[in-house]
């Protein structure tokens, strides 16, 4: 009996570390960090066997996948302009429920959604371009409460709309709302809907929250279109804000968390890196960086991609692709590389980390295995994912975040969906 005890437990205990949902934008705990074991680590040609494909409209929102199936958002143009969210199986990319909403866009680039489908407790969150913030039955699709963001609160709108996927903490779901009367960012009840505070007089940028805490003090980090600030997740008080006004408030990177400090990095304005407090609740500046243009640009000046941070080093792309490595106590350069996206105005790569493995999704649509150090980059294997369908800036892009979730990857661009098996077996 003790035995047959001990096999089940190992069982389960193995298998939790083969699988792992992906609920949320850039992972469960939105750091891009990937736990998984049993998959390839070099690719057997240059492209990827798809396993599911299903034709879905535009949008730039990252699918997200928890107990089973699939969600992402997208934007139909004809008969009339809608938003749509969808659902699908995870095996087999079968449609189980599907969502559509009028929506006439007034922003730039009309390309679809942007923020990722949340999916906690059994419920789904969408968030549309245009402030449509619903809350789903995530099984069924059962609408169970929604919210017209942008008449309620008079969004102080974001050139290229709402893209700042919202946050679930406890009975709360807070998101970046642009809007006015001191609600930049508010806390809704996330069985009701009904708000339980606002905060904050700045306008929103495209950046999404994340949640950290130290010494029991919790902390919501938010990169606006003005300032770095820690809230207080409970009450919205103001624990810290560092003014930083981004250009044409691209401040679209996630905040990255490393060592009690949080680093951020823009297009026009370069990288800041802040040191918390003991307790979270206090930051100052520790180096800010930035170059002289576009072009002539100093460390780090990221567009769509966020960081990652390892070992004392900062990886990521800068404004015309260029991979770079950085030390982290003084944002100097440690070396550059050209070869990981094809050098062009904004070119993007994804980051995911899966132990020392640095996986590499590319505007081309390329998925890459790399290793990173303070030595230069190692390509280890790249293969094509989905081809780039969406025309900016004079090229065809894929800008969406991929999921990595049960060995398998999914991923979107202008036209379909897809799933790849990514499992060694």
């Amino acid at each position: 009996m003790h035995r047959i005890l001990l096999l089940v437990v190992l069982g389960i205990i193995h298998m939790s570390c083969q699988t792992q949902d992906w609920p949320d934008w850039r992972g469960e705990n939105r750091d891009g960090i990937w736990e998984t074991s049993g998959v390839v680590t070099e690719f057997d040609s240059d492209s990827i066997g798809i396993k599911w494909s299903v034709p879905i409209g535009p949008g730039y929102s990252g699918p997200t996948v928890a107990k089973g199936k699939v969600y992402v958002t997208d934007r139909l143009e004809r008969p009339s302009q809608l938003e749509r969210v969808l659902c699908f199986d995870e095996q087999s990319g079968e449609q189980i429920w599907v969502h559509e909403y009028d929506c006439i866009y007034e922003v730039g680039y009309p390309a679809g959604p942007r923020a990722s489908v949340v999916i906690d407790d059994g419920k789904a969150y969408s968030l549309g371009t245009m402030g449509n913030l619903f809350c789903f039955d995530a099984a069924t699709g059962r609408i169970l409460w929604q919210r017209d963001l942008n008449s309620e609160y008079k969004i102080n709108m974001p050139i290229w709309g709402i893209a700042s996927t919202p946050l679930v903490d406890f009975d709360k779901i807070i998101v970046h709302v642009s809007g006015s009367n001191n609600a930049c960012v508010v806390a809704f009840n996330k069985d009701t809907g009904k708000e339980i505070w606002r905060s904050l007089e700045d306008r929103a940028g495209y950046s999404a929250p994340i949640l950290i805490e130290k010494n029991g003090v919790r902390v919501v980090v938010n990169w606006t279109e003005h300032s770095l600030s820690g809230l207080d997740p409970e009450s919205g008080e103001v624990y810290w804000r560092i003014p930083w006004t981004t250009g044409s408030g691209m401040s679209i990177a996630t905040p990255v968390l490393y060592e009690d400090h949080i680093f951020v990095s823009a297009f026009y304005s370069g990288s800041l890196l802040v040191k918390l407090g003991d307790d979270y609740a206090s930051a100052d500046v520790v180096w800010q960086r930035c170059g002289e243009s576009e072009r002539n640009t100093d460390a780090l000046h990221c567009v769509m991609n966020t960081p990652m941070i390892m070992d004392d080093y900062i990886y990521g792309v800068d404004s015309y692709g260029e991979l770079r490595c950085l030390e982290f106590s003084t944002g100097d350069r440690i070396w550059q590389d050209l070869s990981a996206v094809k050098k062009d105005r904004w070119a993007n790569i994804h980051f995911i980390q899966q132990g020392d493995l640095t996986w590499m999704f590319n505007e081309h649509g390329e998925l890459l295995i790399t290793q990173l150090s303070p030595e230069g980059f190692n390509e280890i294997s790249r293969a094509q994912l989905i081809e780039p369908t969406r025309k900016q800036l004079g090229r065809g892009v894929t800008w969406s975040h991929p999921a990595f979730a049960n060995r398998h990857v999914f991923i979107r661009n202008d036209k379909r969906l897809v799933c790849a098996d990514l499992s060694s077996n």
